[in-house]
């Protein structure tokens, strides 16, 4: 009798609770990525709401959020994904349409639909970082200045040394056509013609004796370190990382940098759907967005989040904002990533990569 009456007024109890004290799971891929999502999203939205969110990650939430729903046994309620990703999830019928109108504004009230940078924005995905591939290069080995355009990285008499390339054609033919001279808003169009693919390998060609491929992310902050390369091709995130924590003499050259994004997805079936939405509406908003810049490398992608990026980990020594490829002095000379693009062409022009990477 006693153990019925403990049980009874145990569930009272919860059925008192008010309705805000409920939970989401929030799925990201772990690592400082999501240290950063906990400390800038998570605590402050319980905070706020009094929804709890559980993390939980995985090596590419894509994978086990598209098997999670085709199963129709969904435990996730939101994810973090590529935007290629994203992409793929939506015309599937997977992931949730989400209408960016309804995000909130600006502080200054410019809407949502305007605040994010141009292309970001998707039916199916709300961003909420931008990274990029940019050139580094270890200052020890130009006492007198390193590279200052992406023209340089290609430029072996004026900048002498070995050059780390990302081994595949994605990024790496953008940015040889940057390097010779094409602006970025016009690097697309000329690709889709042969006569563009041709100028780019042909650039490519006048380094690739000094060229050392790399695939993996780990690999291009290791070949500075190691000396053997001068520069490299390379993740922003890796590169502050072996600057910020291995105190590796490492510094970003952003001229011609190529940049892509990933955001929140809600998956089909998601079990707290309206807390999830509230979750990415308020995640992807200014100061949310602008307080994850300040724990990792990763730029915000609304404009107006920019001028409240402060610094790392909050500590007041090292201000975030030159390291982010958002910042506005380092987009002068930027390229967003083509979906659509490497979608329809991808197989061909790997295909041809790897047949000028085997050629002599």
């Amino acid at each position: 009798m006693k153990r019925v009456l403990i049980l009874t007024t145990a569930l009272a109890g919860l059925a008192a609770l008010p309705a805000a004290a409920q939970q989401i799971t929030v799925m990201g891929w772990g690592g400082a990525y999501t240290a950063s999502q906990v400390e800038a999203y998570h605590k402050p939205f319980t905070a706020k709401t009094g929804i709890a969110v559980v993390s939980v990650d995985a090596d590419n939430p894509a994978t086990p959020i598209k098997a999670q729903v085709e199963a129709k046994n969904v435990s996730v309620d939101v994810a973090s994904v590529e935007i290629a990703d994203a992409v793929r999830l939506c015309d599937e019928g997977l992931v949730e349409t989400i209408d960016a109108s309804t995000l909130p504004p600006a502080p200054d009230g410019t809407p949502a639909t305007e605040d994010f940078i141009a292309g970001t924005l998707s039916d199916c995905m709300i961003p909420t970082d931008v990274f990029s591939t940019v050139i580094a290069y270890d200052t020890t080995k130009f006492p007198n200045g390193g590279p200052k355009s992406i023209a340089d990285f290609f430029d072996t008499a004026k900048f002498p040394g070995k050059r780390g390339l990302k081994k595949g054609a994605k990024v790496t033919l953008e940015m040889a056509l940057m390097a010779d001279g094409v602006p970025a808003g016009e690097v697309y169009a000329l690709l889709e013609t042969p006569e563009g693919v041709d100028r780019a390998f042909a650039k490519l060609s006048t380094i690739k004796a000094d060229a050392v491929w790399w695939e993996a992310g780990a690999q291009p902050p290791q070949l500075l370190a190691d000396g053997e390369v001068v520069m490299t091709m390379a993740w922003n995130g890796r590169i502050f990382n072996a600057a910020m924590a291995d105190n590796k003499p490492f510094e970003i050259m952003w001229d011609g940098q190529v940049f892509e994004w990933e955001g929140w997805v809600i998956p089909k079936g998601a079990p707290n759907k309206d807390a999830a939405l509230e979750f990415v509406k308020f995640s992807t908003s200014t100061e949310p967005l602008a307080a994850a810049a300040n724990f990792i490398s990763y730029g915000p992608p609304r404009h107006s989040s920019g001028p409240l990026v402060g610094t790392f980990r909050n500590e007041g020594k090292v201000p975030m904002g030159p390291h982010l490829p958002t910042t506005a002095e380092n987009l002068t000379n930027a390229l967003a990533s083509s979906l659509d693009f490497w979608a329809d062409r991808d197989s061909e022009l790997n295909e041809r990569f790897n047949a000028w990477l085997a050629a002599n």
